[in-house]
C-alpha cells in the first residue's frame, strides 16, 4: 500500500508541475505553523479553490483527501478529509500547509504545491516551476476556509 501511495505522490508531483504557471516564487514569511500574509496580497476565489481541489488534473486533492463533495467518485483515504478544513485551522495554517506541509512534518507525504528547491525526482521540464501559482493557492485556501462543520 505505502508503494502505491509513493508512486501515486510521484505521478501526482509531476503531473501538477506540468499544469503550473511559468511564475517565480513570490517571498513569504512563515511565522509559527503558519503563513499569514496572502501570498498574492489578495484574498483568494473560494469558486476557483474549489474548482482546483476537485479537478483532477489539476489540483490532485481528492487522489490522497476526501472532502464534502458528493459528485466526487473515488476520493481518497491517505489524508485527513478537508471537511471541517476551515473550523480546525486558519487561513495561514491552511497556507502554510499546502505551500509546504513538510515545514510542519518532515515526514509528511503531502507534496509541496509552493516549494521549488530541494526536491527529488522531478523532471527536467518541470524543474524550477511550483506545482500551483501563488493565485491558485489563495484560491484553495479561501475556499477551504469555507468549509466549517
Amino acid at each position: 500500500m505505502v508503494s502505491r501511495a509513493a508512486m501515486a505522490l510521484a505521478f501526482l508531483a509531476a503531473s501538477l508541475a506540468a499544469a503550473a504557471a511559468q511564475e517565480g516564487l513570490k517571498p513569504f514569511s512563515v511565522t509559527g505553523d503558519s503563513i499569514p500574509a496572502s501570498l498574492t496580497g489578495a484574498k483568494g476565489d473560494p469558486e476557483r479553490g474549489r474548482a482546483i481541489v476537485t479537478n483532477r488534473h489539476v489540483g490532485l486533492c481528492l487522489l490522497c483527501h476526501s472532502g464534502p463533495f458528493p459528485e466526487e467518485r473515488m476520493q481518497g483515504t491517505l489524508a485527513p478529509d478537508l471537511k471541517g478544513a476551515g473550523t480546525r485551522w486558519s487561513e495561514g495554517q491552511l497556507r502554510l500547509r499546502i505551500v509546504d506541509a513538510g515545514q510542519l512534518n518532515r515526514l509528511t507525504t503531502m507534496p509541496p504545491y509552493y516549494r521549488i528547491d530541494g526536491l527529488n525526482r522531478v523532471a527536467r521540464s518541470f524543474r524550477g516551476k511550483p506545482v500551483l501559482t501563488a493565485e491558485q493557492i489563495e484560491d484553495v485556501v479561501a475556499f477551504l476556509a469555507t468549509l466549517r462543520e
